[in-house]
């Protein structure tokens, strides 16, 4: 399960979408994260599936990598489906005992699992093809109008900077702390899942203070080096927009079009009486 969390990694790359202004992939991102609960046709779902397949050809990432961050959210998806299945109320489909399935609830947890699974998707495409320094400051860069109203800017991009080089050094530092407590007999896989969670204690205390220290010594090496916040700093490659990035941008904008014209059509809600 450690291995199978995509979240925070890098794919090193040379496509196109790699070479992206991260500003647009964040943008990007959002669009079609914006796409997926705005329009509900299934016109627009094919097209939201047409969109991201050709994204994801183009960036060169192994589909079978990015399949890997839906583990991680197999139980989270799976509870959002049976959630919809039997609390939905409508048109009756099956009955059994206490439990009523509607033609609604069929139609809501398909939705929102079909949901789930594109936003992870979506979001690992941002992630995998923009290392985290090339993600804060874009984020950074694109809040940058925030700063003028006294928000924080440039700690925000700093804690996300931050948080997502952790992601995968914590996530390594739980391997070896699984290893090591297996070696020594530990038993991480039998049991229910109230034994499960039991056996996870052990494991959370090494990781807590391992994950404490490396904050402190981090924090310690960011005073050494006299840093303090933005103030007077530059940056040794600042973003600019290329012939590229427009383009993606002009993209983005018939991808919102195109998907406002197939949630009208209804082609399929009226060949089906969805």
């Amino acid at each position: 399960m450690i291995r199978e969390i995509t979240l925070g990694q890098y794919y090193p790359g040379n496509s196109v979408i790699h070479r992206l202004d991260p500003r647009v992939k964040l943008a990007g991102t959002l669009v079609f994260i914006i796409s997926l609960f705005a329009f509900h046709s299934v016109e627009a779902y094919i097209g939201a599936t047409l969109f991201l397949a050709a994204v994801i050809t183009v960036s060169r990432v192994p589909l079978s990598f990015m399949l890997r961050g839906l583990k991680s959210i197999f139980f989270l998806m799976m509870f959002t489906v049976v959630f919809n299945l039997f609390l939905i109320k409508g048109t009756p489909v099956v009955s059994f005992w206490i439990f009523t399935i509607t033609k609604e609830g069929i139609e809501m947890a398909v939705s929102m699992a079909i949901r789930l699974i594109y936003l992870v998707i979506g979001s690992s495409v941002m992630t995998l093809t923009t290392t985290p320094n090339d993600l804060t400051d874009g984020l950074e860069k694109a809040l940058h109008p925030l700063k003028k109203i006294r928000v924080p800017v440039h700690e925000i991009a700093m804690i996300m900077s931050i948080a997502l080089r952790f992601i995968p050094i914590l996530l390594e530092e739980t391997d070896k702390i699984m290893k090591a407590q297996m070696a020594r007999g530990a038993d991480f896989e039998s049991g229910g899942l109230i034994q499960k969670a039991k056996s996870m204690i052990p494991l959370l205390v090494p990781l807590f203070i391992s994950a404490f220290r490396r904050a402190n010594d981090l924090a310690m090496a960011m005073e050494a080096r006299g840093y303090h916040g933005d103030e007077g700093r530059t940056k040794m490659k600042p973003l600019v927009y290329h012939g590229r990035d427009k383009m993606a941008y002009l993209i983005l904008l018939g991808y919102l079009v195109v998907m406002f014209l197939l949630n009208r059509i209804g082609f399929f809600a009226g060949l089906w009486g969805l």
